[in-house]
């Protein structure tokens, strides 16, 4: 029998995401069911929990992944980084095309703007003010990129910053565009579970003359603790093939225009 084909890194995380995806859907999971399910060997499960409670996503215990609480993976940023890649690089490919050398910024703390990076760097003259330390980080070291981190109360869970000072700071700036994502969308309302990062957006959308708004599929048909408005907010939605007809159809009912595009491996 041939051996099989090594993956590459890309396909490697592809499958540790889904592992993970299935410990948080059953809550806790037996290390040799994982292997079978997964068609790889238990020293290959072993390095993927391995990797996974590294990176603090999962608990591996004697023979079995225990997953972390509900609220904890909707929110936290460990757990959103890894998540949809081919989706969120899609849509951050479609976004870039809107932006012109020379504009100002917003980029909220959204893991879904983290593949954006690497193309805001190569665009001359640019200034990105965010409130995210995931995204400063990515953007800083750039050449030609000018990066404000809006400082506040931090909040570990999200690495980044939310509060009064954050709020005010945005309350004297004036961006071109800004870029951001939410939690939850239902029927082109926005949710997100932390009034203060629904405070931190508000302040966004009100310094800038427009926004584009990136979700992916998997972030339709759900609601958390705070709605905060609609898509009509936005200068226009970009989200993915995997996001269903009628919540589309929802989003251009607020005539706002929706571009769709296919998930795409930046590996």
């Amino acid at each position: 029998m041939p051996a099989k084909a090594r993956l590459s890194q890309a396909a490697v995380e592809e499958r540790r995401q889904a592992v993970l995806r299935r410990v948080v859907d059953e809550g806790e999971a037996r290390i040799d069911d994982l292997a079978a399910r997964f068609d790889v060997s238990l020293m290959t499960m072993h390095r993927d929990l391995d990797d996974l409670a590294g990176r603090d996503l999962l608990r591996k215990e004697r023979g079995r992944a225990v997953a972390f609480p509900a609220l904890t993976m909707e929110t936290a940023t460990r757990f959103r980084e890894g998540a949809g890649l081919a989706a969120k690089n899609a849509l951050c490919a479609a976004a870039a095309g809107r932006i012109a050398p020379g504009s100002t910024v917003l980029m909220d703390d959204s893991t879904t703007l983290y593949p954006l990076a690497d193309t805001l760097a190569r665009l001359d003259r640019l200034t990105v003010i965010t409130n995210s330390v995931g995204v400063a980080q990515r953007v800083g070291s750039a050449p030609g990129v000018d990066v404000t981190l809006l400082g506040g109360r931090y909040n570990g869970e999200f690495n980044s910053c939310t509060g009064p000072d954050v709020t005010r700071a945005l309350s004297r700036i004036r961006a071109d565009v800004a870029l951001m994502s939410a939690t939850a969308v239902l029927e082109g309302r926005l949710f997100h579970p932390l009034r203060e990062y629904v405070e931190v957006k508000e302040a966004m959308l009100a310094s800038a003359d427009g926004a584009l708004l990136l979700v992916d599929h998997s972030k339709f048909g759900k609601t958390a603790t705070h709605e905060y408005g609609t898509a009509a907010a936005y200068r226009a939605v970009i989200t993915d093939t995997g996001t269903p007809d009628q919540e589309v159809a929802a989003l251009r009912e607020f005539g706002v225009p929706v571009e769709t595009v296919e998930p795409t491996d930046a590996g």
